[in-house]
């Protein structure tokens, strides 16, 4: 059973191209993102279940390649129609239609790489506007899947790394096998041990996870 995180922290991601670790379940969606040149109709669409990186990916597209980064839900008529290299739209599917169906058309005239990015694949979407939904069909998706557990073991690493946290194997093994299965869950988790242990100027143990991250006990040892 997976565990909780009680601590009112943000969400922490990282938009870093660097920080995007290759993986069975994100190799598809990096190896498109590398070549926009060759999306059809210069669109792609990034969909998966939440945490699995697409934000992260958008980010760092984006700020590699000089595209403006939009949210779906903030799409407006102006911004649709504006003259720019490229444009990542986060939370797509959540954009007003008559928006997004100007930005699709406006990017399609200009040649401008156009990168969405939502939860389920845009033919799925359950678009009103029949011209927006046969453009969204028209859409090359690409699935990404939930992280693998070498991935998983590799972000926890990193972040542990980033904050210069020493942490034993075995607390890592304890934490990978408890927290929500994705990246966000993970950054979350690190944050919230980093902040405990400088507080209380103490090692991170199994103890300490436990009681910060209100992680179950499973008959687990202490470290």
């Amino acid at each position: 059973m997976s565990g909780q995180l009680p601590l009112p922290l943000p969400e922490v991601a990282s938009s870093a191209a660097s920080d995007l670790i290759p993986d069975a379940s994100n190799a598809e969606a990096l190896a498109w993102l590398e070549v926009p040149e060759n999306w059809p109709l210069r669109r792609l669409a990034l969909h998966g279940p939440e945490g699995v990186g697409k934000s992260h990916m958008l980010h760092a597209a984006a700020a590699e390649r000089g595209w403006r980064l939009l949210e779906g839900p903030g799409l407006t008529m102006d911004a649709a129609l504006a003259d720019v290299a490229g444009t990542a739209l986060d939370r797509a599917d959540a954009a007003p239609e008559q928006a997004l169906f100007h930005l699709i058309n406006h990017a399609a005239e200009a040649g401008a790489p156009l990168l969405l990015a939502a939860r389920a694949p845009p033919a799925r979407w359950g678009t009103i506007l029949p011209d927006l939904a046969s453009r969204l069909r028209a859409t090359q998706a690409v699935g990404v899947q939930t992280p693998s557990e070498s991935l998983l073991a590799a972000l926890l690493a990193k972040h542990l790394a980033d904050r210069q946290l020493r942490v034993e194997p075995g607390v890592q093994a304890f934490l990978l096998s408890r927290l929500p299965r994705h990246a966000a869950a993970i950054a979350r988790a690190v944050a919230a041990l980093d902040a405990a242990a400088l507080a209380g100027a103490t090692p991170i143990t199994r103890p300490l996870a436990r009681q910060v991250l209100a992680l179950d006990d499973r008959s687990e040892t202490s470290a």
